[in-house]
């Protein structure tokens, strides 16, 4: 390889998605500094995710840059960054009780999903991303969000919009499992 030639899977889109997963340790990391600006820059960076989470697709459909890398990291990264945030949000007790309940519908949701896409591409099936999944990323993204903030009202937000995030999870996910049926 030529050292001016980058790798196919050497692009913008990756690059962003690889970002994402890169933040991951940065974000527990500040978990453990208790403060109000640790909690503002975990906004911020989870911020930083979400718009990278559109932007990487949007990018690599218009630059024609998808690529197999970019088909498998993008929803891993995905599915790592919330359940890690997710996970670290109820080990600092912002979530708790039967609000457990949608944050374990999530990561649920999340397993099914991966299975069932991991299953069907011994079949040479794909499932694709439907539009409610990605209004349920959308909730979810501003329920993390919200709970990040640390901030009270907020957070009473960021849990209402979790209970809707989990619900369009479990429609969502209902009709990825009905599709992969015929399959199973």
């Amino acid at each position: 390889m030529d050292y001016k030639s980058k790798p196919k899977w050497f692009n913008l889109p990756n690059i962003l998605t690889l970002s994402r997963i890169a933040l991951i340790p940065v974000m527990v990391a500040l978990f453990y500094w208790p403060s109000k600006e640790a909690n503002w820059i975990l906004v911020t960076l989870f911020l930083y995710a979400s718009i990278t989470d559109f932007l990487d697709g949007f990018i690599a459909r218009q630059r024609s840059q998808i690529s197999t890398l970019g088909r498998f990291l993008d929803p891993l990264a995905d599915k790592l960054l919330v359940s890690a945030v997710l996970l670290m949000l109820v080990g600092e007790n912002r979530i708790i009780g039967i609000n457990l309940i949608p944050a374990v519908i999530i990561l649920c949701r999340e397993i099914l999903v991966s299975g069932l896409r991991e299953f069907l591409a011994n079949f040479q099936q794909k499932i694709p991303v439907s539009y409610l999944a990605k209004w349920k990323t959308v909730f979810q993204m501003v329920a993390l969000l919200a709970l990040l903030s640390g901030v009270s009202p907020i957070m009473h937000v960021g849990i209402a919009t979790l209970w809707i995030a989990a619900l369009l999870t479990l429609i969502s996910g209902y009709d990825y499992l009905r599709h992969s049926m015929r399959h199973i």
